[in-house]
C-alpha cells in the first residue's frame, strides 16, 4: 500500500472518538515510559549531549508534525494519517499513539549514533549527515508502508503515501536530529526552546478548544 484509499474512512472515524480514551489503558504504558527515562537518563551520565540535542530536536519536530495532522483533521474531516483504537493502550493525538510517540522520543538518539563524527565527512559524495536523514526517512517510509497495510495505521487520502511521507516528514525528522546537534551550543538550545515552546503553547490552547 503506497498511498492511502477512501476506503479506510470508517476506521479513521472509529479514531476519532477514541483519542485521548483511556479505554484501551494497560501497563505496557508504564513500562515504555521507564524505558525511555532510562535511555535519557545513561545518555545524560554519559555526557553525550549532542546525541540528547538530537532526540530532542526530532521529538520536538514529531510534535509539530503531529499537531499540524491534527489540525488538518478538524479542517477537512481527516488527517494524513491516523492510528487505530485497538493498537495502543493511548492515542494521544489522531495520528500519534503513545507507543509511536515514546519512539520518536529516542529515534534521534538512537540513529545520531550511526553518524561519523566528522560532520564535513563524504559518504558517496553527499555530506555524510544528509546521506543518513535520506536514507533513515526511506527506512522509516518502507515500514510505515506495512504499517499502513495492518489494522494499526490508516491512510485516507488517495494523494498520501510512502513517497509524500519520505519527503515532507521523514526527511526534516531527521535533518533536525543530524543538524542541530553540530550547530553552536546557543543555537541549539534557540531552536530546542523554539520548537518546544510552541509545541507546549499549541497544546495548551487547542487541546481545551476541541480543535485537536
Amino acid at each position: 500500500m503506497l498511498f492511502g484509499s477512501p476506503a479506510n474512512k470508517a476506521a479513521a472515524d472509529a479514531a476519532k472518538l477514541a483519542v485521548r480514551s483511556t479505554t484501551n489503558f494497560n501497563w505496557t504504558f508504564i513500562f515504555i515510559l521507564a524505558v525511555v527515562v532510562y535511555i535519557y537518563a545513561t545518555e545524560i551520565k554519559n555526557r553525550n549531549y549532542k546525541g540528547i540535542v538530537a532526540g530532542l530536536s526530532l521529538y520536538g519536530v514529531h510534535w509539530l508534525y503531529e499537531i499540524a495532522n491534527a489540525i488538518i483533521c478538524k479542517a477537512s474531516g481527516y488527517a494524513l494519517w491516523t492510528v487505530s483504537a485497538q493498537s495502543t493502550t493511548l492515542i494521544l493525538l489522531i495520528g500519534v499513539s503513545w507507543e509511536l510517540s515514546m519512539m520518536f522520543s529516542v529515534a534521534g538518539i538512537a540513529t545520531y549514533k550511526l553518524l561519523p563524527e566528522d560532520p564535513d565527512k563524504k559518504i558517496l559524495c553527499f555530506n555524510n549527515r544528509w546521506f543518513f536523514a535520506v536514507v533513515n526517512a526511506a527506512f522509516f517510509s518502507i515500514v510505515e508502508i506495512f504499517l499502513a497495510s495492518t489494522p494499526a495505521f490508516i491512510w485516507v487520502y488517495k494523494w498520501w503515501g510512502a513517497i509524500p511521507v519520505f519527503v515532507t516528514t521523514y526527511i526534516p525528522f531527521f535533518l533536525a536530529a543530524y543538524k542541530v546537534p553540530d550547530l553552536k551550543p546557543k543555537t541549539q538550545k534557540i531552536f530546542l526552546f523554539s520548537v518546544w515552546g510552541l509545541v507546549v503553547i499549541l497544546l495548551a490552547i487547542l487541546i481545551p478548544l476541541g480543535i485537536i
